[in-house]
């Protein structure tokens, strides 16, 4: 062990064999190696050794130094995403399922034989390697051999090089032993020599909580990677978002970071045995086709019948709020905001749930509290006023013995006026009465109307018939990455959406879409259907349009003043004609004459590209309505340049491109501080 070498080192001091070598152990004194710690991630049974951050590593390092890893010590890491169990060496998911990696504290390694990458020793062969470096700096006698636990050679040349050779038999019956003979390995002492990637640790304050719910199919990317995955990039560009556009806030202390936690809905779906059900009645033919279309497509068709949208929309909703109580639980002085994301058919899941919320009825009792018994009175009074209305003043009595307000009239049924002793006649006049000014409220108050003679249909209008939970927290915002809400609701029925209407419990609400996403519609044109615009551009993340977008606006620009330039010649060359005095000549003349003139001075002034921001302020003023409080929804990336070469080549890329687009991180960021009061350290030109 690390101890009894130590005590050598004090029992046996170093004896140099000549001056040279006295000089060289002064250099070349032994110091400690800094340990750092690793997890082991497997994938496709491969195994890959990742460092966790200097940050993590430190406190695993401290915890270990403090002897109490006999205890189940656990350490929080990865801003808190996953759990240490020091005693066990095992690195736990804390919010969602994943296969439990080994924990190992790293000081000796190997180049592995496949990818070159450097593996680590075990904790014990590291001690010994340890030891025998040690003694041989001391001692300054190298050439040392060691046995590892699979009997193959490691040689200590010198502090520069040692090699881990593979032994070429094991023994055998003809009795050869371990040679350093074979294919030798690369071994280096201590991380800082491996050129490991240590990722940046996180801020420990989190600002804002976001839930982010996947689409169709368990994969949500190109590389068909899992929804944890492509959640972790997405973070990871937050942070170097946070640093690159919010640096004066960090260094103020004024923010930390935001936390993404992924949402799974798929395997809670495919887990109901409906997979075995679909692979009796599946075609053999064309199979890997089939059962992808089965784990993928289908699950359109699934949140389109009742049976399994309630699976979901239950999923869903339970496991948001189940990551919200343990987020809490695992944060007690998180004091931040809430916001919940939404990918292709997770936006509409999500955009389904927040329709059905029920605003806390608190809200409006605050503001009434002091004048309820003068509400009450004024309650009675309009019910009069709407008997008086239907000519049914003589049960004025009744309802005012009854003690009915508006409210309570609203809410009563046939039995109920029949047992107030109203005739047929009478209780007819007034259930309609009731039942007609209700569905005018529901269209006020949600954009819902089912009436014919209304332009705005119900926006819950052909949604599956299903009990849709409640969620126990106030979403802030809700982003929509390559949604298809708007094409659902126009499938549905809705052709119109209310101005007046809003999500009952969110105020926000944006819709981020790549151009060329096949599964993505607006939603802007449903509120504002008689005026033709454009959605709002996202500023490129450095600042400026992508150049070939900007080549591609120059290049209008040129032609048209390419036309201005021809039309003005034309006008002068036109003048220069020698014309004969015919007043019909003259006033074909004059009238060529005007329409070049106002070709050349009032054609730039038409086109939107000669007055680019005026043309964007303008866009950004278009009022759409209150369903993200009076601003702007609908918001286009800007396409790559290799993307624009080819638009149906990159038209399942657009649709999964959003995990790691920059444009996109930037604005969940500036929106999200922006309801906190916390700007960009400089304005995006084109942002709103």
């Amino acid at each position: 062990s690390i101890m009894s070498a130590q005590e050598r080192q004090q029992a046996q001091p170093p004896v140099p064999a000549s001056s040279e070598a006295a000089e060289l152990d002064a250099a070349n004194g032994y110091e400690a190696v800094v340990p750092h710690w690793f997890y082991c991630k497997v994938t496709d049974s491969r195994e890959r050794w990742i460092p966790f951050s200097t940050q993590d590593s430190e406190r695993l390092e401290e915890a270990h130094g403090s002897g109490r890893d006999k205890e189940d010590l656990v350490v929080p890491t990865s801003g808190g995403r996953y759990d240490v169990h020091l005693k066990k060496r095992q690195r736990v998911a804390v919010y969602w399922e994943e296969e439990v990696s080994e924990v190992r504290r790293c000081t000796w390694f190997y180049k592995g034989d496949k990818d070159n990458k450097y593996i680590p020793y075990s904790e014990t062969f590291s001690e010994e390697l340890e030891e025998a470096y040690m003694i041989a700096v001391t001692l300054d006698e190298w050439k040392k051999k060691l046995e590892s636990p699979s009997r193959e050679i490691i040689i200590l040349h010198n502090p520069k090089l040692m090699v881990h050779y593979h032994p070429v038999a094991t023994s055998d019956d003809w009795g050869s032993t371990p040679t350093e003979q074979g294919r030798p390995r690369t071994v280096k002492r201590g991380v800082e020599n491996i050129a490991a990637e240590i990722p940046n640790g996180e801020p420990l304050q989190i600002d804002h909580l976001v839930f982010v719910v996947h689409g169709i199919g368990p994969a949500c990317d190109i590389r068909f990677r899992s929804i944890i995955q492509c959640v972790n990039d997405f973070r990871n560009v937050s942070l170097s978002m946070l640093q690159a556009h919010f640096k004066k806030a960090q260094e103020q202390q004024q923010i930390g970071r935001v936390e993404f936690l992924p949402v799974n809905w798929h395997s809670s779906l495919h887990s109901t045995g409906v997979d075995v059900d679909l692979e009796r009645i599946t075609l053999p033919s064309i199979n890997r086709l089939r059962h992808f279309i089965n784990d993928t497509i289908l699950d359109v068709f699934f949140y389109n019948s009742s049976t399994y949208c309630q699976t979901i929309v239950d999923t869903v909703a339970s496991e948001m709020n189940r990551l919200y109580q343990l987020f809490l639980q695992r944060n007690p002085l998180f004091k931040g905001g809430v916001s919940i994301a939404g990918h292709s058919l997770g936006s509409l899941i999500l955009f389904d749930l927040l329709t059905n919320q029920k605003a806390a009825p608190e809200e409006d009792e605050h503001s009434k509290e002091g004048s309820r018994t003068t509400s009450s009175n004024r309650g009675i009074e309009e019910v009069k006023e709407i008997l008086k209305k239907l000519e049914l003043s003589e049960y004025c009595e009744v309802f005012e013995k009854e003690k009915m307000d508006r409210q309570a009239l609203f809410l009563c049924t046939e039995k109920n006026l029949k047992e107030m002793g109203i005739p047929l006649g009478p209780r007819m006049k007034i259930l309609h009465y009731i039942s007609s000014k209700m569905e005018m409220q529901v269209c006020f108050l949600h954009g819902l109307c089912s009436s014919r003679n209304c332009q705005y249909r119900d926006i819950g209008l052909g949604q599956v018939s299903a009990n849709y939970p409640q969620l126990n927290y106030k979403p802030t915002i809700f982003f929509a990455f390559g949604s298809p809400i708007g094409m659902f609701l126009t499938v549905r029925g809705v052709k119109r959406i209310n101005p007046n209407y809003s999500l009952p419990t969110c105020k926000g609400f944006f819709n981020i879409f790549h151009p060329f996403d096949p599964v993505a519609y607006r939603i802007e044109p449903m509120i504002v259907p008689d005026l033709e615009f454009e959605p709002m551009l996202l500023p490129h993340h450095k600042g400026r349009k992508r150049m070939h977008l900007e080549l591609k606006e120059g290049l209008t620009r040129m032609s048209v003043d390419l036309k201005n330039n021809l039309l003005g010649s034309l006008r002068v060359a036109w003048q220069s004609f020698p014309r004969a005095p015919l007043p019909a000549v003259e006033a074909a003349s004059t009238d060529a004459e005007a329409e070049a003139e106002t070709g050349v001075e009032k054609q730039p002034d038409a086109k939107p590209d000669e007055t680019p921001a005026a043309v964007k302020e303008e866009a950004s003023l278009i009022n759409v309505g209150r369903l993200n409080g009076g601003n702007r929804i609908d918001y286009v990336l800007q396409e790559k340049p290799i993307e624009s070469f080819n638009e149906y080549l990159f038209a399942l890329q657009g649709h999964l491109c959003y995990w790691e687009s920059e444009d996109t991180v930037l604005l969940v960021l500036k929106e999200i501080y922006q309801t906190q009061g916390i700007t960009l350290d400089q304005p995006l030109p084109g942002s709103q």
